[in-house]
């Protein structure tokens, strides 16, 4: 039976001191049916960005008031998707398989961001609020300047893009394999609340875990990141249309 491992990194929290981290949760995805899994946490180093002086971090380009300090958030159209960010040629091994030698290429890169329409918190207090709304941030804290120094990559809005070229698996089948790399993007809209009234609306966006698979075009894909990346590698008639950069 041809085999794929895929690898899933889930960023965590970093304490200042001990320079531990506390990780949460993992996510087991599977290639395609039958195939062995192997999930491996990590994560990478986190911390916030520089803001301006009106508290809005740059990246929202700014904000001519400064926004208030006690507001409330609230969001909608909450989503997940994962993205396919990179592939590799397929490559045709025999009995006992081989190492892969061609390239991941990339065809996607996940960039944090959050834009605001006036007024706001730092993008990394935005991004703390909803990582707390959808659960990857487990902290008591109402704000991010309230959780004691500890830094979240979730809250990272210069988080960059996972690398390409790390995770290679040799195969020890035969069959025509290729890998491919992916991230889980969490995106919503938001309005924040100030106690006078005042609102601001905007937009963030990040990414959760990223992943690494391997797969082979023998084999039918059970997902739909693994269809994408048999799509783009095996050229499948039945498999859906990419989701796009």
């Amino acid at each position: 039976m041809n085999a794929a491992v895929i690898m899933v990194r889930a960023p965590g929290v970093r304490t200042p001191g001990d320079g531990s981290r506390r990780m949460r949760g993992t996510v087991r995805r599977a290639c395609a049916a039958g195939l062995v899994i192997g999930v491996l946490v990590a994560g990478p180093t986190a911390c916030t960005g520089d803001t301006d002086g009106g508290g809005t971090d740059r990246a929202t380009g700014g904000a001519a008031a400064q926004a208030c300090a006690d507001g409330t958030f609230t969001w909608s159209h909450l989503s997940r998707r994962d993205r396919l960010t990179g592939i590799s040629d397929p490559e045709r091994l025999g009995t006992g398989g081989g190492a892969l030698r061609n390239p991941v290429r990339r065809v996607y890169t996940p960039t944090p961001s959050v834009r605001a329409e006036g007024p706001a918190p730092s993008a990394a207090e935005i991004l703390f609020s909803l990582g707390k709304k959808t659960g990857e941030i487990d902290s008591d804290a109402p704000t991010l300047s309230e959780a004691g120094g500890d830094t979240w990559a979730f809250t990272d809005v210069r988080q960059p893009a996972p690398r390409l070229d790390q995770d290679r698996v040799t195969p020890h089948a035969a069959g025509e394999f290729y890998q491919y790399a992916g991230v889980r993007e969490v995106s919503a809209d938001f309005r924040y609340t100030c106690p006078d009234g005042r609102t601001t609306s905007g937009h963030a966006r990040t990414w959760t875990v990223d992943i690494a698979g391997l797969a082979d075009c023998d084999e039918r894909p059970d997902s739909a990141l693994a269809r994408e990346a048999a799509l783009h590698a095996c050229e499948r008639g039945d498999s859906p249309s990419p989701s796009g950069a």
